[in-house]
């Protein structure tokens, strides 16, 4: 094989093999984004539990893999001054989440708290 085939070969192989990587980085969990009203009677106190009970939850659910509860930025409704993130190992994983005893023991603290929220799940 002269040199400018084998080169032209393996450039090939390179974009193809890009292109597979690419297709497998494409992230199939499900982002569920939570915008939270605490309620006005709500202490500082309950407010912690309820965040500290969602970032326990990746240890108590299996389908979910990681909690982020800290903003760094935030662009909420009026009212709304809180945001929880979970990241789903996938659609089924999200379903399976309502109604657990994950989130059955998750929700004592947080809607005792809560005074409304919206959320979004997100996915590819």
């Amino acid at each position: 094989m002269d040199r400018k085939l084998f080169l032209k070969t393996c450039a090939a192989a390179l974009t193809l093999t890009a292109a597979l990587f690419a297709a497998d980085a494409t992230p199939k969990t499900v982002i569920h984004v939570i915008s939270v009203q605490w309620k006005k009677d709500a202490t500082p106190a309950q407010i912690e539990k309820a965040i500290r009970g969602a970032e326990a939850l990746p240890a108590a659910y299996p389908g979910i893999l990681h909690v982020w509860t800290k903003p760094i930025k935030k662009q909420l409704p009026d009212g709304y001054n809180h945001v929880i993130v979970m990241e789903f190992a996938n659609e089924d994983a999200l379903k399976k989440y309502a109604d657990s005893p994950a989130q059955k023991n998750w929700y004592e603290a947080y809607m005792a708290v809560r005074e409304e929220s919206r959320t979004s799940d997100i996915t590819n």
